[in-house]
C-alpha cells in the first residue's frame, strides 16, 4: 500500500473546509486504509484526509499503545462538549516537531458514520476526546496552532518554512512521557 503525502503547515491547502462523504463506498473505505497506513508510519495517533490533500470529511485515529483499536469517523458532528476542559500536549503531522499544550473540553459527543457507513454516536474523554476534536479542526481548516499565539504561531511557520527549504524537516519525536495529538 502507498503511503499518502503529509502537507505540511503553512500549506494553503490546509486550511480548506472539507466536504461530506456522500457514499461510503469502496473507494472511500480504500482511502480510509490508506491513511491508518500512512498514520501508523508517520507514528500518529490522529490523521484528517485534508492533511493528505484530500478534502472530505473523514478522519482515522488510533489513540491505543498497542495500535489496534482504529477508529474511523466519516462526516463527524459534534453533539455535546463539556464545560470541563483538559489541556494535553499536541503535537501534529502537518507541524512536524513541535508541541503546545491546548485547552480542549474533557468530554465530547459526537454523530458519526463507521467504516460501513453506519450511523453511530460516540462518547469521549482525555486523550480521544482531545484527538476528535483536534481532527474534526483539520475538517474545518484548522490546525492546533490556530490555538496559540499569533506570535508562537509565526516563529513555527518560520522554522518550518526554513526547514523545507533547506531540506530537512524535523522527524517526529517520539517522547514516552506524554501522549500527542496529531
Amino acid at each position: 500500500m502507498d503511503k499518502l503525502k503529509v502537507l505540511h503547515f503553512p500549506d494553503s491547502r490546509l486550511r480548506k473546509v472539507a466536504q461530506k462523504v456522500k457514499n461510503v463506498d469502496q473507494n472511500i473505505r480504500d482511502t480510509i486504509d490508506q491513511m491508518f497506513f500512512t498514520m501508523y508510519e508517520e507514528k500518529g495517533i490522529g490523521l484528517a484526509a485534508t492533511q493528505v490533500n484530500i478534502h472530505k470529511r473523514i478522519i482515522v485515529i488510533d489513540v491505543s499503545e498497542n495500535k489496534d483499536e482504529k477508529i474511523c469517523l466519516i462526516n463527524p458532528e459534534i453533539l455535546f462538549l463539556s464545560s470541563d476542559c483538559d489541556i494535553y500536549e499536541e503535537g501534529c503531522l502537518s507541524v512536524p516537531g513541535f508541541y503546545e499544550g491546548i485547552s480542549r473540553p474533557k468530554d465530547i459527543k459526537v454523530s458519526t458514520l463507521d467504516y460501513d457507513g453506519n450511523l453511530i454516536e460516540i462518547e469521549a474523554n482525555g486523550l480521544l476526546s482531545t484527538c476528535i476534536q483536534h481532527e474534526i479542526d483539520h475538517l474545518n481548516g484548522k490546525l492546533f496552532v490556530d490555538h496559540i499565539s499569533t506570535l508562537k504561531r509565526n516563529r513555527i511557520e518560520k522554522k518550518i518554512t526554513k526547514l523545507k527549504k533547506e531540506g530537512a524537516l524535523i522527524a517526529r519525536k517520539n517522547t514516552p512521557n506524554y501522549k500527542s495529538v496529531t
